[in-house]
């Protein structure tokens, strides 16, 4: 794939006239899916998809397009008519088109190449592990996995590929009546048993869940956030918290840091882009530095800069994508041992997942949410009834500050689960977090 599409970037670049530069992008992937039902296979298939995008610009105009490719070197001739052919419509649209203030791409050719090889067996394989263990249980959940490639070329000679093999199986052990335990599991080297043992721990939960539930009054509890829950901050903070134009903009949820607010010292974030599933360079043909520390020890450390951000602000670019949110995130692990989290958090609320999160108040860093699936009652180091559903409003520099009392040796692999268009590339990597105190208002 990799050199068909150059073969094509190198024929389609030449055509670039004089004051033209014509940026080219591939999206590819190869990609197998499995939905589960009832322990049971209810829909299996594969994909093959590879788009090009031609983007022109000339005189501080662009104008761009995608198309589908055949693929191949046997369809180059094909691929290259149908790849000429939108490089015509966006040349004629260039000049009805006004002039771009924020438009910046990179001048300096920075080529790079990367690939990432895992281990993942065919999906059949996968099919016969996964209804093996979860035999007798009523699992659901979907599979995805394979190759995804990325690739760039400009017609000042810069090439940039990228391919890496991942999976991802995000699934559910249900009991009844809304009752579930949400798990999944993520990676790049397969490996059964892993999975049976992450079968079993869900399923021991679900055994929990089962017993009568617990009602608890609103109040403040110690709480532990299990990675899939705390993943549901990091989401929401990603939405505007390390983004240059939120700052710039004060619609940064963060703000208050860029005024001397502090989170815990326990706390560091990186956009690890180095260990991600995404590549290092983007659209504009910028390439990415390994790592970008967001927050270092509590404190606002530096921001995502996209190339527009960096001409509106005069700042210098990081190659972040257009919303400025992390693709790679990484938070530092902290020393609590995973089997002392129930003795640890002694008494109150063990969350499983958080869901509907949205912020109350924006500008204060104030979130607000439900817990779902799999959240327990402790008392004195054990677990000892399942609490239905209830609503969570706290600030973020209470929860990962002022009550933030560690975080977990052990981080988890978590990618996203989007696969609209094609499959994402977004990953996080996250410990537990033990808080002091966490305010439940219903």
């Amino acid at each position: 794939m990799k050199d068909a599409f150059f073969a094509l970037a190198d024929r389609l670049c030449g055509e670039a006239a004089s004051g033209e530069t014509l940026l080219l992008g591939l999206a590819a992937e190869r990609s197998d899916f499995v939905r589960f039902n009832h322990a049971k296979v209810r829909q299996a298939g594969s994909v093959t998809q590879r788009f090009l995008s031609v983007r022109l610009v000339r005189a501080r105009r662009q104008a761009a397009a995608t198309i589908a490719l055949a693929g191949g070197e046997e369809n180059l001739a094909q691929d290259l008519a149908a790849a000429r052919a939108a490089l015509a419509q966006v040349r004629a649209a260039l000049a009805d088109l006004p002039e771009d203030p924020w438009l910046l791409v990179a001048e300096h050719p920075e080529s790079t190449a990367a690939e990432r090889r895992g281990k993942l067996p065919q999906a059949e394989e996968v099919v016969r592990e996964v209804v093996a263990a979860a035999q007798g249980r009523d699992f659901v959940g979907a599979y995805a996995a394979g190759t995804i490639h990325r690739g760039f070329a400009n017609s000042l000679g810069q090439r940039n590929w990228h391919a890496v093999d991942s999976f991802n199986l995000d699934w559910s052990l249900y009991l009844r009546g809304g009752k579930a335990v949400k798990s999944g599991y993520a990676g790049f080297e397969w490996d059964a048993p892993t999975l049976a043992a992450k079968l079993e721990g869900a399923a021991a939960e679900l055994a929990l869940v089962a017993l009568p539930s617990r009602a608890i009054a609103p109040g403040e509890y110690r709480a532990y956030l299990a990675p899939r829950a705390l993943e549901e901050l990091a989401a929401l903070l990603c939405w505007g918290g390390f983004s240059a134009r939120a700052h710039a903009t004060r619609q940064s949820p963060l703000l208050r840091m860029a005024h001397g607010e502090t989170l815990s010292t326990k706390i560091t974030l990186v956009e690890n882009t180095a260990d991600g599933v995404g590549p290092r360079f983007q659209h504009d043909g910028f390439v990415k530095p390994p790592a970008v520390t967001l927050l270092a020890a509590g404190r606002l450390g530096d921001p995502l800069v996209s190339p527009r951000s960096a001409r509106e602000y005069g700042l210098a670019t990081n190659a972040a994508n257009a919303g400025e949110s992390p693709e790679a995130l990484d938070m530092a692990p902290g020393a609590l041992a995973p089997g002392e989290v129930v003795r640890a958090l002694d008494t109150g609320l063990h969350i499983g997942n958080l869901w509907y999160l949205n912020y109350s108040d924006r500008p204060a860093g104030r979130i607000t949410g439900m817990t779902r699936f799999a959240t327990f009652w402790v008392e004195r180091g054990r677990i000892v009834a399942p609490v239905d559903p209830m609503r969570f409003d706290d600030s973020i520099y209470r929860m990962l500050g002022a009550n933030l009392l560690d975080l977990t040796r052990n981080r988890e692999l978590l990618l996203d689960t989007g696969t609209y268009g094609e499959r994402s590339t977004g990953t996080m990597r996250l410990p537990g977090a033990l808080l002091g105190a966490l305010r439940l208002t219903l």
